[in-house]
C-alpha cells in the first residue's frame, strides 16, 4: 500500500484529552512529540483551541486551549519536521486567539463541524488560511448525515472553501466497510481540487479497517492515536497503520517505545479501548457520552441494562 502522498496526522493529545479533560502534563506532551518525530509523522494535533470565555482554565487542562507559549514549551528543543496542528470547533473558537501564521509555532488549523453548520465552517477556514496556515474542514456525525445534505455540503466546501483537505469523520464507531467506500468515493468525485481524509473511532473493533478502506479508495490523509489513545473506545491506532503503509520515511520503532514507557502506565490512570458499552453505542449510532458515563459509574459491567435503556430511548 506504498503511496507518497498519504500524509499521517496523529492526534493522540487532541483526542486523547477528550478522556482527561486535557490535562496531559508537559513531560508526557514532549514525549509523544519526540517519538512521534522519531517516527517521522506528518502532523501531531496537540489539541483544541477552544474559547476561555466558553470552558473555564480551572475546569480543563491546557490542551483545550493551547496557548502559543505553551505548544512552544511542548516541542523547544526537539528536532523535528512534525508539523503542528490545532482544532477548533464551530462556535467555540475566539478566532482573534489565533495570530497569523507567521507568530505562531502551530502549522495548521482543522476546523470540527456538523453537516448543519457548514457555512460557519467554510468562514472560519478561509480566515485561517488567509492568516497563512494549512486548514482542513472535518465533517463530523457522518453517519447521521443525510445524503442530499452531504452532497450540498461538498459541493459548497468545493466552491467556497479554501481548504486543502475535508475529512469523514466516524464519529461515533458506527459505520462498517461499505458505507465508508461509498462516502469517501462520493468526496472523492465532488471534491476535485481537495484531498479527503478520515477520522475513525474504534467503538465496533473498525478503526483500523476502516481508514485501509478509506486509504484503498485514495484518502491521502489519516488520522491516528498511538495505541488507540482516544474518546471512549479511541481511535485508530498509530502503530498499525505504519505497518500497514510500508513507507520508509516512518519507522515504528519510536512508537513501540513510547507505548512501553508511557502508554502502559497511563492506562492505570484512564480507561479507554474496545469496552461493551462502547460497542453498543457504535451499533446502535449513537454518541457515546452515555457509556463514558456508565464506565464511570458502578454499574459499569450492566450491559443488557444499558444496551436496552438505550435501545427503548431509540425507539421513543
Amino acid at each position: 500500500m506504498f503511496r507518497e502522498k498519504i500524509k499521517v496526522l496523529d492526534c493522540t493529545i487532541r483526542d486523547g484529552g477528550l478522556m482527561n479533560n486535557h490535562d496531559f502534563d508537559l513531560r508526557f506532551v514532549r514525549e509523544v512529540y519526540k517519538a512521534l518525530s522519531e517516527a517521522g509523522i506528518d502532523y501531531m494535533e496537540i489539541g483544541y483551541k477552544n474559547s476561555k470565555r466558553l470552558f473555564s482554565p480551572k475546569e480543563f487542562g491546557k490542551w483545550k486551549f493551547c496557548d502559543d507559549q505553551d505548544i512552544k514549551k511542548a516541542i523547544e528543543g526537539i528536532q523535528s519536521q512534525t508539523k503542528i496542528s490545532v482544532m477548533v470547533d464551530v462556535d467555540r473558537v475566539d478566532i482573534e486567539d489565533v495570530l497569523p501564521k507567521s507568530e505562531s509555532p502551530v502549522d495548521m488549523v482543522r476546523v470540527a463541524t456538523y453537516v448543519k453548520d457548514v457555512d460557519k465552517a467554510i468562514y472560519l477556514a478561509n480566515h485561517f488560511a488567509e492568516k497563512g496556515y494549512e486548514t482542513s474542514i472535518n465533517i463530523m456525525a457522518i453517519s447521521r448525515a443525510l445524503d442530499n445534505e452531504f452532497n450540498e455540503c461538498l459541493m459548497q466546501l468545493e466552491r467556497e472553501c479554501k481548504t486543502k483537505i475535508v475529512y469523514i469523520v466516524d464519529s461515533f464507531g458506527s459505520l462498517y466497510q461499505e458505507t465508508i467506500e461509498f462516502l469517501i468515493k462520493k468526496a472523492k468525485h465532488i471534491l476535485k481540487n481537495k484531498e479527503v481524509g478520515m477520522h475513525a473511532h474504534n467503538n465496533q473493533q473498525l478503526a483500523f479497517s476502516n481508514t485501509i478502506e478509506a486509504i484503498i479508495h485514495d484518502a491521502n490523509y489519516v488520522d491516528t492515536t498511538i495505541f488507540g489513545l482516544g474518546r471512549a473506545a479511541g481511535n485508530c491506532p498509530t502503530e498499525l497503520i505504519l505497518g500497514f503503509l510500508k513507507n520508509p520515511k516512518y519507522d515504528i520503532r519510536p512508537i513501540l517505545d513510547i507505548i512501553s514507557k508511557e502508554f502502559i502506565p497511563l492506562q492505570k490512570k484512564i480507561e479507554w479501548g474496545y469496552f461493551i458499552p462502547y460497542a453498543i453505542t457504535g451499533i446502535l449510532d449513537e454518541h457515546p457520552r452515555a457509556a463514558i458515563a456508565l464506565r464511570e459509574s458502578d454499574q459499569k459491567e450492566n450491559y443488557r441494562q444499558f444496551y436496552e435503556k438505550l435501545i427503548a430511548e431509540v425507539e421513543e
